[in-house]
């Protein structure tokens, strides 16, 4: 089957995600045959270099020898079994070893399907820990510029007006408090005064403050300081509401060690993982959290405090065992010890960015890299002409609006990480400027 016959097989029958559809009468799909290592691979032989790791979740290639002899052996030893009332060694080996990894008040393990859904859960865990307790605390508080997923509790407590406007009459009660406006600790210290005042105004309603450590993904990929994860860990313990760390794109090494949590040095009340958990394999997700919160549901039936949320595919032996060779991968090669180093090349080659009068700035922080361009309206669209540039040059890059980003898989090369920044800048450079 050849590219053009895919595509339109595709457009007959499938609404693409996060997609204007009518864009597809003059932008053409890519027909993807096959994966190896960073690069993708369509029908008629065009490679192209992976740089947003397939929405953020690949970590060490596509195709990848050793996880991929771990599914296949987990394929014909059980591929399902329902969690309720059941267990099976994938998911009791994950649990254990997250436990071990994450956060040291991080106790329980409890698994979702994908990152949207862990934050529901976690959303609900923490308002009904509280009613437990005996206390009605239906307030969520997060930070301005935030994006959380798209299920309803997860679009509450975003602010990416893009995704979220249309269905504002349908959300929960949430407040957002502004982020950090850069990456410096008189930013992290600004913001936190203000998170302060709204705590000892209205504690008494806040069930959890939810963010993304360090790093807010669909937010343009803004960037502030860990600072602001150590006093905003301080201020809500203080206050009795809960932290709810979601770590679904920063988690597994992305911002330079294991999770942005590390930074700081704080334990929150809840972390929700997923994407790099299986190296990019297939859903997974779970909610961490403490011994505390999970005796606040243990009790005798009658009571009718247990935490009733499930999802049919919960704990899929498939995923866990593609989440414990991933594991395995971080642990055998020294992965975040290589990552530094190839941050630290990134980082060399990112400063000639600069010298551009269309970039505003740059930004990283470990794995993650970002360009903000100026002088361009966002009716302009100016990411889409950066996206198809670079995809005729054989490099698939998916700008946030005005901001080209790069979060390749770890095994990249730099000669491959050469490449993919060459063609970001050259695509930058031939742009035309507004000012």
């Amino acid at each position: 089957m050849d590219n053009n016959t895919m595509m339109q097989r595709d457009l007959e029958v499938i609404w693409h995600p996060c997609t204007q559809m009518k864009d597809h009468e003059t932008l053409p799909l890519i027909p993807i045959k096959s994966g190896k290592g960073v690069y993708l691979y369509d029908f008629e032989g065009n490679s192209y270099i992976d740089a947003v790791s397939s929405w953020w979740v690949n970590l060490f290639g596509h195709a990848n020898p050793f996880i991929n002899a771990r599914v296949k052996a987990q394929i014909d030893t059980l591929e399902h079994v329902l969690l309720a009332g059941f267990t099976h060694e994938p998911a009791v080996e994950l649990a254990h070893r997250l436990v071990n990894l994450t956060p040291e008040k991080l106790k329980k393990v409890f698994y979702v399907d994908n990152g949207s859904s862990a934050v529901e859960a976690a959303l609900k865990m923490s308002y009904h820990y509280h009613l437990n307790r005996g206390k009605k605390k239906a307030l969520f508080l997060s930070l301005t510029n935030s994006y959380h997923g798209e299920t309803l509790g997860a679009l509450a407590v975003g602010d990416v007006s893009l995704y979220k406007e249309t269905y504002e009459p349908l959300l929960i009660a949430n407040q957002q408090v502004p982020v950090p406006k850069d990456q410096s600790i008189e930013a992290a210290r600004e913001a936190l005064k203000v998170l302060e005042e709204v705590l000892e105004e209205k504690a008494g309603e806040i069930a959890a403050l939810i963010l993304e450590p360090l790093i807010q993904g669909a937010g343009g990929m803004h960037m502030y300081h860990a600072e602001y994860l150590s006093g905003a860990r301080a201020l809500t313990e203080a206050y009795d509401v809960h932290l709810i760390a979601d770590e679904i794109m920063t988690g597994f090494g992305r911002t330079g060690k294991m999770f942005a949590c590390e930074h700081a040095d704080i334990s929150p009340d809840f972390m929700t993982l997923s994407k790099g958990l299986t190296g990019g394999y297939l859903p997974l997700s779970v909610v961490m959290t403490t011994d505390e919160v999970y005796s606040a549901f243990y009790c005798d039936y009658n009571e009718y405090k247990a935490f009733l949320h499930s999802h049919s595919y919960t704990g899929n032996p498939l995923a866990c065992s593609a989440a414990l060779a991933t594991l395995e991968i971080f642990e055998k090669e020294d992965i975040l010890a290589q990552n530094s180093q190839k941050a630290l090349y990134i980082e060399k080659r990112l400063q000639r960015f600069m010298a551009l009068p269309n970039v505003k700035g740059v930004r990283q922080q470990g794995m993650v890299t970002a360009i903000e361009l100026q002088g361009y309206d966002a009716e302009e669209r100016i990411g889409l002409k950066i996206y198809e540039y670079a995809l005729t040059q054989g490099v698939l890059l998916r700008p946030l609006g005005n901001v080209i980003y790069f979060m390749p898989p770890y095994i990249i090369s730099e000669e491959e990480i050469d490449k993919m920044m060459d063609v970001a800048y050259e695509g930058i450079r031939k742009l035309e400027i507004r000012n």
